[in-house]
């Protein structure tokens, strides 16, 4: 039997550890779900959100716009020139749109690779003891409540095709999608500094035109039209109903908003100069 490097036998070592935290995590993120009558609004689209570059955007948009808008504010609140909230917001849509970038791209890559190493194992062990395998597959379809006879020949056929086999190992054991459950570093982190950068500049727009009172009440309105409208958009990814997730995202942004203009009119200062 081949011998496995010495960070694979700690990974490997360490694997029921990594499953048994994934598990956990899957269960406190929902409570459990079986099937239920009720209305249905068309197919479901077929791997929404796998890979992370769907939720990269949708968070790089929010962000962009509570934090900028915040920022923003704040630098209202406290009276300053228009080119001092420009210069304050074109610097937080600078610095958050590249620490979102890099931060979804670390995070993405060390996931990805977790989750290749994993893959890597299975794929070892698959072609090193190939009846212990088949035999935890049986199991896992025992446990679904097929019966000893029907499991095993379901497990036996299923290993006969290596690709099969640790395509179904990887699905059913580690709850891993090969396909598109790995993710893409890139395209989430591409997707994230896009979204926020467009998030960020929205209440940033009316001070390119606008100053003072003027500038500040844009801004204030352009945003919270926005927090509605990705808001509501959000309720066609999570079934939600559409005014309670508008008015979600609202009372959020706008909330950030209203205290950090708030903390700005309690600390401003003039602008000397």
């Amino acid at each position: 039997m081949a011998q496995l490097p010495p960070d694979d036998v700690e990974t490997k070592r360490r694997l029921p550890e990594i499953l048994a935290a994934r598990r956990k995590l899957r269960q406190r993120a929902r409570e459990p779900l079986v099937p239920h009558v009720g209305p249905v609004d068309g197919e479901q689209a077929a791997g929404a959100g796998k890979s992370g570059t769907l939720r990269a955007a949708i968070f790089g948009v929010n962000d962009g716009l509570v934090s900028n808008a915040a920022l923003i504010m704040g630098f209202a609140g406290a009276a300053q020139e228009r080119g001092v909230i420009l210069l304050a917001g074109i610097s937080g849509l600078l610095a958050g749109a590249f620490s979102m970038g890099a931060g979804e791209y670390i995070s993405m890559r060390v996931q990805r690779e977790l989750l290749e190493r994993m893959l890597h194992l299975e794929a070892h062990e698959l072609a090193s003891d190939q009846d212990a395998e088949r035999e935890e597959l049986a199991e896992i379809y025992r446990r679904k409540g097929m019966s000893p006879a029907l499991a095993d020949e379901i497990a036996t056929e299923l290993m006969r095709d290596p690709k099969v086999a640790l395509d179904t190992h990887a699905r059913e054991e580690l709850g891993i999608d090969p396909d598109e459950g790995l993710g893409s570093p890139w395209g989430a982190s591409i997707w994230s500094f896009l979204t926020f950068s467009v998030g960020a500049l929205i209440p940033l727009a009316p001070f390119l035109v606008a100053s003072g009172k003027a500038g500040a009440l844009t801004s204030a309105g352009v945003t919270a039209l926005a927090l509605l409208i990705v808001g509501g958009a959000t309720s066609k990814l999570t079934g939600r109903t559409l005014v309670r997730s508008a008015l979600r995202m609202f009372a959020i942004g706008m909330g950030a908003a209203l205290v950090t203009y708030g903390v700005g009119v309690l600390f401003g200062v003039s602008v000397v100069g």
